[in-house]
């Protein structure tokens, strides 16, 4: 197991009040998995992602990442290191003004060897498909190419965990595929991922959706358990994806397809299927 949480407890302090946003939180993730948490806005999604890089202490239950006791001050870089962290807007991660010397700056800080450095810097941008891009300014980027960038800076330090917060949320169509698929082919490679967001239909392509409420997780299972259920994620505030809807609405007309779909593509594909697949 990669991650595992329990029975985790965290309050804010505010105006001398204490306003608990986790509340007895249960979550795991195996090792190679891509686990998307799904929740309206407030819930508590980002603050559990931050207790799994130790942005936020640990106050009550127990929370162990890639084998390192989180409640351990003396481990806490070293959970860093296993780590790494897109936010939802890129700029607030570029530490220079040249992507390649950004991608090189947390290398430098945890002493890389200066030889070892170029290479790592080359390969972390081909990984996200920004080969090419060493000399360019941040500000010149699209908002997708300035997501794959800032992922670039968290891959040249060969994290374990990779931890996305909303990283699409600020990105128009094209920015957000751009990035969806980057974090795909990171899966694929054999990174363990674990996204937060609100966009339902960006949790299609996970292993593992946990729908989370009011500081808790309320339930967790595959894309097609976890989102083909209108009256579970009315509990957590959000929408089955469309091709969802449409299957109930049909339904609720009178003509059932013979699984409910997930994607444009397989409502599609059932919809001909179920009109024509007997006479062709």
């Amino acid at each position: 197991m990669m991650i595992e949480a329990e029975n985790i407890i965290f309050s804010y302090a505010s105006d001398g009040k204490r306003k608990r946003a986790l509340r007895g939180l249960s979550f795991h993730v195996h090792r190679g998995e891509y686990a998307v948490i799904l929740g309206h806005n407030g819930c508590g999604k980002s603050t559990l992602l931050r207790h799994l890089n130790a942005l936020l202490p640990l106050q009550s239950g127990e929370l162990t990442v890639a084998g390192i006791d989180a409640s351990d001050p003396a481990e806490i870089w070293k959970l860093r290191r296993r780590v790494g962290m897109v936010f939802q807007n890129p700029d607030n991660q570029f530490v220079s003004s040249i992507v390649g010397e950004d991608v090189a700056f947390g290398l430098e800080n945890y002493q890389v060897p200066r030889d070892e450095i170029p290479e790592r810097v080359s390969a972390a941008l081909r990984a996200v498909g920004m080969e090419g891009f060493e000399k360019r300014a941040p500000h010149t980027l699209s908002g997708g190419q300035k997501q794959r960038a800032a992922l670039a800076g968290v891959l040249a330090l060969e994290p374990k965990i990779l931890l996305f917060d909303e990283v699409t949320s600020m990105l128009d169509p094209e920015g957000r595929a751009e990035v969806l698929g980057a974090m795909r082919r990171l899966h694929e490679d054999g990174k363990t991922v674990v996204a937060v967001t609100h966009y339902i239909e960006e949790a299609v392509q996970a292993d593992t959706v946990w729908l989370m409420h009011d500081g808790k997780m309320l339930a967790h299972g595959s894309p097609r358990e976890m989102l083909t259920q209108p009256e579970l994620l009315a509990q957590t505030g959000l929408e089955p994806p469309v091709p969802v809807r449409l299957y109930y609405d049909l339904l609720n007309a009178g003509f059932e397809l013979p699984y409910c779909p997930l994607t444009n593509k397989e409502f599609v594909e059932e919809l001909c299927r179920s009109q024509y697949g007997t006479s062709h």
